[in-house]
Formats: C-alpha cells, structure tokens, sequence
C-alpha cells in the first residue's frame, strides 16, 4: 500500500476508535437513572447520526473503487 493510502486507513481506524468510546460513555449516560427526561429524543437524533455516517462511509468506499 503507498504511504497516502496507510495515512487514510490509519485515520479511518483512530476515528472508529473514538465513535467507539463515544458510544460506550453515551451508552452509560443514557442507562443513569438521573436522565430519564429527553432521552427519546436524543436516541431519535443518535439513530439520524449514525445512518447519516453509515451513508458518508458506503460514498467514500464507493469512491474508493
């Protein structure tokens, strides 16, 4: 692989790491008793922000081809 295609994967890796971490605080927020107000709604926009990043993923890697 050349250098600029490593440089991406390695981006691309750094970023699912912090979504993952992300997801595991958000997920323990979300289960606190002390937030039971809003919640669907932030479920409702969390759902939006991960179809959202699922499309931007399937157009790069289309592009990529």
């Amino acid at each position: 692989m050349s250098s600029a295609a490593m440089k991406a994967v390695k981006g691309m890796a750094i970023g699912a790491a912090v979504g993952v971490a992300a997801g595991v605080v958000g997920s323990k927020l979300m289960n606190s008793k002390s937030m039971s107000k809003g919640k669907r709604m932030i479920k409702k926009k969390a759902t939006k922000a991960l179809d959202t990043m699922g499309n931007m993923i399937d157009t790069a890697s289309y592009m990529f081809k």
